[in-house]
């Protein structure tokens, strides 16, 4: 099997059975903390009632994570694990993880116990009672230290205004979605921060409701210093996205009109100073306007390679509310 393939879905559940409730968990050498969980989310999902599957994705864990979800799954028949050969992010353990599950509502939470699943149908009633699609845990008391709590509410406040969703915690690991959501959601690289946002921006429901926060019990965090970086430049992939959901040419465009404009306008002013007879020279400002002019160049050229390598594949399936056929809701 090709490397970044994950590996075979270990289960003990009929594919076929009707499930409610999907839960599902990235998780990273968190052997210490996964029995728990399991069992945390049992008592959940038996508040709930219905059926539901727990979905653990084991992001290419080194430590015991793998042999314990085999012993978990022995004794759960709701338990299934999927296995990456390596390590490829919380956005890759997500996306597995939705393709996987197959409830009307899908949980997710983090498999370090700081997010506990007794908070589900806290959650589930927030989205019913407010006829949401998507509604995100608010850790308003966390757990965490400083070095934390600071940069996530600066990036709260960015993404918020960037995309127009007004959380107070978008990263927040404990959600719930309705089915279709998770069908639409572009999750890889690191995006699985902003994925609110980008529910949002495809015209879902989206709301947050305050959540209990846990101190973390075992091991460390997974994410290091580079989780700054990353996070800014998905940001600006998730401003292009959002910005350019029409057309690339739409985006790349109107940069490339407005720089051009502007380099116009500085080369009219020159050429006003030749006319009235006074001698032009090579200036800093005349050289800004002939980059300006050759930036705006560069950007139009850009966006017209996007649009042709876009209109290459023009199928894509857009997320639909409602549909009437024969008179019949379905």
């Amino acid at each position: 099997m090709a490397e970044g393939i994950p590996r075979p879905v270990l289960t003990a559940a009929p594919a076929t059975e009707a499930v409610d409730w999907s839960a599902v968990v990235p998780a990273y050498n968190e052997a210490e903390s996964l029995p728990e969980l399991i069992r945390r989310i049992r008592e959940a999902f038996g508040q709930l009632g219905g059926a539901g599957e727990i979905i653990v994705v084991d992001d290419g864990s080194t430590d015991a994570t793998e042999r314990v979800l085999e012993d978990l799954a022995r004794a759960e028949p709701r338990l299934h694990a999927i296995f990456f050969r390596r390590n490829f992010g919380k956005s890759a353990a997500l996306a597995a993880g939705f393709a996987q599950a197959r409830g009307r509502f899908v949980f997710t939470l983090d498999a370090d116990l700081q997010d506990d699943p007794a908070e589900f149908p806290g959650l589930l009633a927030a989205l019913q009672g407010g006829n949401l699609d998507v509604v995100s845990g608010w850790k308003r008391e966390r757990k965490d230290p400083a070095g934390k709590r600071i940069p996530s509410k600066l990036f709260n406040s960015v993404v918020s205004r960037v995309s127009g969703l007004r959380l107070h915690d978008m990263n927040c690991g404990l959600k719930v979605y309705r089915r279709e959501v998770v069908e639409h959601l572009p999750v890889h690289g690191e995006l699985h921060r902003f994925l609110p946002a980008l529910a949002h921006w495809q015209g879902f429901r989206v709301g947050e409701k305050a959540v209990r926060h846990e101190a973390r019990r075992h091991g460390r965090s997974k994410f290091g210093p580079s989780r700054f970086v990353n996070g800014f430049l998905d940001l600006l992939t998730v401003m292009f996205l959002t910005a350019g959901q029409r057309s690339p040419l739409h985006l790349f465009g109107r940069l490339g009109l407005w720089t051009t404009a502007v380099g116009l306008l500085i080369h009219a002013y020159f050429f006003a100073l030749w006319i009235m007879g006074r001698g032009l020279r090579v200036r800093p400002l005349l050289l800004f306007g002939v980059g300006l002019i050759l930036l705006g160049i560069q950007f139009v050229s850009m966006g017209l390679l996007a649009e042709m390598i876009a209109n290459q594949d023009r199928r894509r399936e857009y997320p639909v509310r409602r549909r009437i056929e024969g008179g019949r809701e379905h």
